[in-house]
């Protein structure tokens, strides 16, 4: 898909980049945890951004895909910074967020940040807080004491080699939690969920509806959709569900 470009954000982390150019608003796909701008779900929306001449950016966090700094020194934080700085510097005006997994705890961080950039969003598979509610959660009393004791515990991983998690990774996510305070969405938002997720359960996209404040806020359960929400009928389901938050943001 043709050589990333690079910038270097605030923090001096160098960020690598996809973008497209097109009309507005924007749409900025962020990605999950350890993931990276050349899933199925970033191509194929850029696929579709080409065809509607739409803006569209995708990125790296990170510690993830082509950009700098190993994973295991970032945070949500972090990752949330390098997402706030890659709308800034790279997009005018406001845009459309579509967040996976992780993204889309860090696509409503954006929108507590820096709400003035944000026109509307769609997530997928959406996990807020889940360093503190899945993670410290479902650690037993050998792996926290691991966590404490040596700054890190490995946590087997469906997808790849282990996931090590840092002790600063749980940490600094309890400085991040938006579902503990009031959240904020005055825009048209769209939560899509799988109901064969084992990943993200069910129940937090319920909680996400549940505790959300806002006029436009919908969600989409899919019977039988896994965590990777990636078929064809779900890959169409997102492109639909950002045309029209696109629709509902930018009325004629």
């Amino acid at each position: 898909m043709g050589q990333a470009e690079f910038f270097d954000a605030p923090t001096g982390r160098r960020i690598a980049y996809h973008l497209t150019a097109g009309d507005g608003p924007g749409v900025v796909f962020l990605g999950g945890f350890k993931s990276d701008m050349e899933g199925t779900k970033a191509i194929h929306l850029e696929e579709w951004a080409k065809r509607r001449g739409q803006g569209f950016l995708r990125f790296d966090y990170s510690g993830h895909g082509q950009s700098s700094e190993a994973f295991t020194d970032g945070a949500i934080g972090d990752w949330a910074e390098d997402a706030m700085a890659a709308i800034t510097f790279l997009t005018e005006g406001p845009q459309i967020l579509v967040g996976s997994s992780m993204g889309g705890w860090i696509s409503l961080l954006c929108a507590r940040a820096i709400p003035d950039r944000i026109a509307g969003m769609v997530t997928i598979a959406a996990a807020p807080d889940f360093t503190e509610d899945s993670m410290w959660a479902g650690f037993d009393d050998t792996q926290r004491a691991t966590l404490q004791q040596e700054g890190q515990v490995a946590l087997p991983s469906e997808y790849d080699e282990p996931y090590v998690i840092t002790r600063r990774l749980i940490e600094e996510g309890r400085n991040q939690l938006v579902l503990r305070d009031p959240l904020n969405l005055p825009f048209p938002v769209r939560f899509l969920q799988g109901t064969a997720d084992v990943d993200v359960d069910m129940s937090v996209a319920l909680r996400l509806l549940d505790h959300a404040q806002g006029d436009d806020l919908r969600l989409t359960l899919v019977k039988g959709a896994d965590h990777r929400f990636s078929d064809s009928e779900c890959l169409t389901l997102i492109e639909k569900s950002v045309e029209k938050v696109i629709a509902r943001a930018m009325p004629d």
